[in-house]
């Protein structure tokens, strides 16, 4: 469907028929409560439509990287439980207490940092525990965790609402470690079982552990980027069936041909033997269209898979059709299907030697975005 007059060619289709898919295969998968991970602008895809349509859907918990995140959702009108994932800093936590959102606590000085904020607004905190099984990243040693798992379990101003770590290496099915991770995170949930009191939720897969450890499912998961349709990894098994949630299209904006031996684009990278034609696309760098795919990327026109040529620019990239024919604002496929064929932002990922996260989650808000299906189409 090409865009009204008024807007620009190039834009991004978010199918929230597909997310609501994902969400149900998933959970026939897995049989216990998601926590939709809509950090980073929902990987690209619009942080409050999705967590809105998400929410319409029923997700019991959301989660997000920033309490930045977390304030605009319940802004946009999100009611439904958001962790805020990251570390966090000690101004901050009134406003995490003050919009209703639930906390990491990754140490015992920030518990009290937390418990100090609670007290002076009179409001018990919400908080899960997060324990390093591996990661080295934030969170307390699941060998030393005893006495902060005492401390949250004790405190008069937090509710001890979840416990929780990050696999490292789920994404590939063979590795040892998320086993091993697994045994780790057991062990500081075993000190909350020691002391008798209540085990909070426990939660530790992410989209990997989802598709290959059912022993990581526990009492909850994290499904990031495979809820979007896009599995994590090339070595992932496609153990749930998902859709793509993300399109991305153009449109072509100029044709001309190019004699053979006059180079195309910046630093003259690339010339045809023999006259071609040339179209150039015009989306670039400058909006999140890795510059790794000069001459190293496909498109899809009317239907045919054509080359890019030539460096990617800030904001255009040129495509050699050959003989074939093809005219301004014809449509361009980027991510998604034409005709009997498909690019996937997996197979982008891999020309571009990036991970198909950093696909999704390049893509700026230069690029418009278009919502279909579900209860917001608009």
């Amino acid at each position: 469907m090409p865009p009204a007059a008024s807007e620009r060619p190039t834009r991004i289709v978010v199918d929230l028929d597909h997310l609501a898919f994902n969400l149900r295969s998933i959970r026939a998968h897995v049989g216990v409560p998601v926590m939709g991970i809509v950090k980073a602008n929902a990987y690209g895809h619009g942080l409050v439509p999705v967590a809105l349509h998400l929410q319409a859907q029923g997700v019991e918990q959301l989660g997000v990287a920033f309490v930045e995140e977390g304030i605009a959702l319940r802004n946009a009108g999100v009611t439904a439980p958001v962790l805020v994932l990251g570390g966090i800093f000690g101004p901050q936590v009134a406003q995490f207490i003050l919009h209703d959102l639930e906390i990491t606590v990754s140490s015992l000085d920030k518990l009290r940092q937390v418990e100090a904020a609670a007290q002076a607004l009179g409001r018990k905190a919400v908080i899960h525990l997060k324990i390093d099984t591996g990661m080295e990243r934030i969170g307390v040693h699941s060998y030393s965790s005893r006495a902060f798992v005492e401390a949250a379990v004790a405190s008069p101003w937090c509710v001890l609402k979840g416990i929780y770590s990050h696999l490292a290496c789920s994404d590939d099915p063979n590795s040892p470690m998320t086993l091993q991770q697994l045994e780790r995170f057991f062990d500081a949930c075993s000190h909350i079982e020691r002391l008798g009191a209540p085990m909070p939720i426990r939660h530790l897969a992410n989209s990997g552990g989802v598709l290959h450890f059912p022993a990581t499912w526990l009492d909850m998961v994290r499904p990031g980027i495979v809820l979007y349709g896009v599995q994590p990894d090339p070595a992932s098994l496609r153990t749930i069936e998902v859709k793509p949630v993300m399109s991305l299209a153009s449109q072509v904006v100029y044709f001309k041909v190019v004699k053979a031996g006059h180079p195309v684009s910046y630093g003259a990278t690339w010339a045809p033997e023999h006259d071609t034609r040339v179209v150039t696309i015009p989306i670039g760098y400058g909006d999140g269209y890795p510059r790794a795919l000069s001459s190293r990327g496909e498109v899809l026109i009317r239907g045919h898979r054509y080359s890019i040529v030539g460096r990617v620019c800030m904001d255009q990239f040129m495509v050699d059709i050959g003989q074939d024919s093809a005219f301004n604002e014809d449509e361009v496929v980027l991510i998604g299907s034409q005709g009997d064929d498909a690019i996937t932002a997996e197979a982008l990922a891999q020309r571009a030697g990036i991970i198909p996260y950093e696909i999704l989650v390049g893509l700026n808000d230069r690029i418009p975005r278009e919502y279909r299906g579900g209860s917001a189409e608009r």
